[in-house]
């Protein structure tokens, strides 16, 4: 029974991908308004996409540009990357709990207001020359 689970870890960590990548998760901004800053960068350089985010009037860019230079850090210090020589491989955002809140109308009724999270993903690569 253990050898099967040995076997089975082992073919995980092989199968594992080894791109540098970070997650912002529970952040409090509905995933359709962080999809659109999300198309903006994706397959761009990383100074590029650092340009962008700076430079974009949406409120999703914010925390976009938080996990884009994580990404960055965790290539430099986990893999010995380059930051200079990543892209943004794949980005993503997918929804988290919602909040439900009450708001009060006429007649005792109540009408629902949903507030959405967001986890937000982004896998950085090489450049290849």
């Amino acid at each position: 029974m253990a050898k099967n689970t040995k076997i089975r870890a082992q073919r995980i960590e092989e199968n594992k991908d080894k791109r540098p990548r970070a997650v912002a998760r529970y952040i409090r901004i509905s995933p359709f308004k962080v999809r659109v800053v999300l198309d903006l960068i994706r397959g761009k350089s990383y100074n590029q996409a650092v340009a962008i985010l700076e430079n974009v009037s949406k409120a999703g860019a914010e925390p976009i540009i938080k996990v884009v230079k994580s990404a960055a850090a965790n290539a430099e210090h986990n893999l010995g990357m380059n930051a200079q020589d990543l892209y943004v491989a794949e980005c993503y955002a997918d929804q988290g709990p919602t909040l439900k809140r009450m708001t009060p109308m006429s007649k005792g009724r109540g009408y629902r207001i949903l507030k959405r999270t967001s986890h937000i993903t982004v896998v950085l690569d090489a450049m290849s020359k």
